[in-house]
């Protein structure tokens, strides 16, 4: 019986970062048909970075880089520039975890929205430039400045996730 439940915290403890990525590209929705017109955000931004920087390897590179394709083929933009995005956002996490000696979760999140940041200039290099792709810039604006306001919240959700999976009710 012991060993059953640590077999299940096991899975659920390595596995759910991932489940939760495919889930939330998959089952996009669209807030502009809806009451919620001006409310959007970028999961998995927030769910990539977080566990990108809070535990290195909980997602495989190439399990994002699938995720990053499977957003393409949702939203219907050239193949490859979520993958290389959310590749991007890993390796930014990488780099702030490395310089990192004591994790503050405000500088987390500044970093996180310059990084956003940059990552949204790179997709609209892309799309703009190379495949004349119209973008909404309000959306857009929207969907970052949500991204960047909710990372603070899920990062504790996930904290807390982990803490009650691993057994640590602090």
């Amino acid at each position: 019986m012991i060993n059953t439940n640590k077999k299940i915290q096991y899975l659920l403890y390595h596995y759910t970062p991932a489940i939760l990525l495919f889930v939330s590209i998959l089952s996009e929705i669209d807030f502009n048909n809806s009451e919620f017109k001006y409310f959007s955000f970028n999961f998995a931004y927030i769910l990539i970075f977080h566990y990108s920087l809070k535990r290195e390897g909980s997602i495989g590179y190439i399990i994002i880089f699938i995720a990053g394709l499977f957003n393409d083929v949702v939203h219907g933009i050239p193949m490859g520039i979520s993958s290389l995005c959310y590749l991007l956002l890993c390796a930014a996490a990488a780099y702030l975890r490395n310089i990192t000696l004591r994790p503050n979760i405000i500088k987390d999140w500044f970093f996180f929205l310059i990084t956003v940041m940059i990552l949204n200039l790179i997709t609209f290099v892309f799309l703009i430039l190379f495949f004349d792709y119209k973008i909404n810039y309000f959306d857009q604006m929207i969907n970052t400045i949500f991204t960047f306001l909710l990372y603070v919240f899920f990062s504790y959700l996930f904290r807390a996730y982990d803490n009650i999976i691993l057994g640590k009710y602090n």
